[in-house]
């Protein structure tokens, strides 16, 4: 056989297997599933006033380090964050605050 045939056989083959490829990619990417809607929470049943009052002072924005409420709420979710095996606040404290945020909350006027 003539080089010049293998060699155009070779690049005709060359060009087929990436233009199958492509098509195959393409069509994988078209198959994906949209975003899974979010799911609830495993507790959905019970809800979290801290997480309601998280989402609050988000929403406040700027305002929210100047808020009080939302300086309590910051601190029992790092105590929260940092204490290992705790997800709810001490017996007798208040949500979304306790006496321990209150004087952690002395530490952040500086701030």
């Amino acid at each position: 056989m003539d080089p010049k045939t293998l060699a155009r056989i070779g690049a005709i083959a060359f060009v087929a297997i990436a233009i199958t490829a492509t098509v195959i990619e393409l069509s994988r990417k078209e198959q994906r599933p949209e975003a899974a809607p979010p799911r609830p929470p495993a507790h959905a049943g019970a809800t979290d006033p801290l997480r309601d009052e998280l989402f609050r002072c988000q929403s406040l924005g700027e305002g929210g380090p100047r808020d009080p409420a939302c300086l309590r709420a910051w601190a029992e979710s790092r105590r929260r964050f940092l204490t290992p095996g705790t997800t709810r606040p001490p017996a007798g404290s208040g949500l979304p605050g306790s006496g321990r945020e209150t004087r952690s909350r002395g530490a952040l006027g500086g701030e």
